[in-house]
């Protein structure tokens, strides 16, 4: 506990509060990041290869095939795409699979906002020690009188400065990090709208439907007499 104290004091003395703030806040950061990581893993995002592989078979009409492969699926999108498959016919559960599938997005984005929050508040916390810095050395600038030292001033301006950088050192992996989580998010919200699409409008109902339509239009087309036989008959 000993060391530990006296990193912290050491840490205090050099950056000041805000330096410790930051610390803290890098801290809780790493953890966050460690368990949205841990989370994704488990959800299996962006693991979809039996998803879409049902997805394809029952594009192309097999149905069977469709739902062998989405039992062999731990994703979270698996329950949802399986209701989406097995009711199609139900045009009114669109709209229900939807919501499911964003209350699914919604658990696996939260957290982002806390990085995004850390991303844009740690350089501002960074430049606000250094300004505190720059004032405290200013003032031991001034106190010192004739007597300035040069040196007493670059060794102010210089610890000053260490709270921007420790600003910018948490804030850039952490917008890095948030982005490519945001980037994955995304990603997921294209796969699951292609995925629900199909599944309550297959490729194949639509060929069926097309053929089914141009065949009664060519079943209610009237035949046309032929006129020339019908005068030279009458003749």
């Amino acid at each position: 506990m000993s060391l530990i104290r006296d990193a912290v004091m050491r840490v205090l003395d050099l950056g000041g509060p805000v330096v410790l703030l930051l610390l803290a806040v890098s801290v809780l950061t790493v953890a966050l990041v460690l368990y949205k990581l841990w989370q994704y893993q488990a959800a299996r995002v962006g693991r979809h290869r039996q998803l879409a592989a049902a997805v394809a078979a029952w594009d192309q009409g097999q149905q069977a095939q469709a739902l062998q492969a989405l039992d062999q699926s731990r994703s979270y999108l698996g329950p949802v795409l399986r209701l989406a498959l097995t009711q199609a016919q139900d045009a009114d559960l669109s709209a229900r699979i939807d919501a499911e599938a964003e209350d699914r997005f919604a658990r696996l984005e939260r957290g982002l906002g806390a990085l995004d929050m850390v991303a844009q508040l740690a350089p501002l916390m960074g430049l606000f020690g250094t300004v505190i810095g720059m004032i405290e050395a200013f003032q031991k600038l001034q106190s010192a009188g004739s007597s300035v030292d040069p040196s007493l001033l670059a060794g102010g301006i210089w610890v000053a400065l260490l709270t921007t950088a420790a600003g910018l050192a948490v804030a850039m992996p952490t917008s890095l990090v948030l982005s490519w989580l945001t980037a994955r998010m995304q990603r997921e919200r294209v796969f699951a709208n292609h995925a629900f699409r199909v599944a309550f409008a297959p490729r194949v109902s639509l060929e069926t439907d097309t053929a089914t339509v141009g065949a009664t239009q060519q079943a209610s087309v009237p035949v046309q007499p032929d006129q020339g036989g019908s005068l030279a008959h009458a003749v």
